[in-house]
């Protein structure tokens, strides 16, 4: 870690070195602008590790599974699939690890590239509801009812893999930059609805009814999901081709259940 800290401001001194011997600008571009003392052209790879939060938004995920169980059912006047089961949003964090490689062109001080990452970690989330309505007044078959809704949906996301443009500009040993791509996830998804009707011909006759269980569930293993990504990051040569980085990613996966996951993260390089 010491050396790691002297290598920083050594780099610092040897930018700050290379500012001052710049020409002074009179009225316009003069030669030798470049501040740039360190080659970032070529191909790298590195590993990486952080830590983030999953925000899932549960908000009405089941509410077509629930509308095609009662289909042509006469509790559907009851309006049961558009009940606000209060499955909302859920928030959870979990730590990851991974490696990233990519491509770097260099023009004096603007470096663009093309870059994919990797994080294998468990990202994701549960919700679950539960609510239940008896009918005031008899329904078309001249019973009333008692219905109980259990509702509940989970993603587990293991890996995601986002592929990016970046844009960056070289102050000697310190490379910052932004990016923005593409993302591809790996996740277990499951959806479950459980529904419970007790009627009888009046209300008092509910108490000794036997309820009729109508259930469905939907559950997707390693389901290829998609999204979109974009972040802030720093690169810093410590020596050669070897450098450290930090990051931060954001990635949003829009399925039967919106993910956005938000990281941070520190990795260690090699330029070749």
């Amino acid at each position: 870690m010491r050396r790691f800290l002297l290598a920083v401001v050594m780099c610092g001194a040897m930018t700050a070195a290379n500012a001052a011997d710049l020409p002074i600008l009179r009225g316009g571009f003069t030669d030798g602008l470049s501040t740039s003392s360190v080659n970032w052209e070529g191909f790298y790879i590195g590993g990486q590790a952080g830590y983030g939060s999953s925000d899932e938004n549960f908000t009405g995920s089941n509410s077509n599974m629930i509308a095609a169980l009662l289909d042509h059912d006469v509790i559907q006047a009851m309006q049961v699939s558009s009940w606000n089961l209060g499955m909302g949003k859920q928030s959870a964090r979990s730590s990851g690890f991974g490696a990233f490689t990519g491509y770097n062109w260099q023009w004096d001080d603007v470096v663009l590239g093309l870059e994919a990452s990797w994080v294998h970690g468990s990202f994701g989330g549960t919700s679950s509801a539960f609510k239940e309505l008896v009918t005031g007044t008899p329904l078309s078959d001249n019973n009333y009812h008692d219905v109980a809704v259990t509702s509940s949906s989970s993603i587990s996301i293991s890996d995601m893999a986002t592929f990016r443009g970046r844009a960056a500009y070289a102050f000697g040993c310190f490379l910052p930059y932004a990016f923005g791509g593409f993302a591809l996830g790996n996740a277990n998804i499951s959806h479950a609805v459980s529904i419970s009707d007790t009627f009888a011909p009046t209300l008092a006759g509910l108490a000794s009814a036997s309820p009729v269980i109508l259930s469905t569930s939907d559950v997707q293993h390693n389901h290829l999901i998609y999204g979109y990504t974009a972040g802030l990051g720093i690169d810093i040569n410590i020596v050669g081709g070897l450098f450290a980085r930090a990051e931060y990613e954001y990635v949003r996966f829009t399925t039967s259940v919106d993910t956005n996951i938000n990281t941070v993260r520190a990795g260690l390089g090699y330029k070749f």
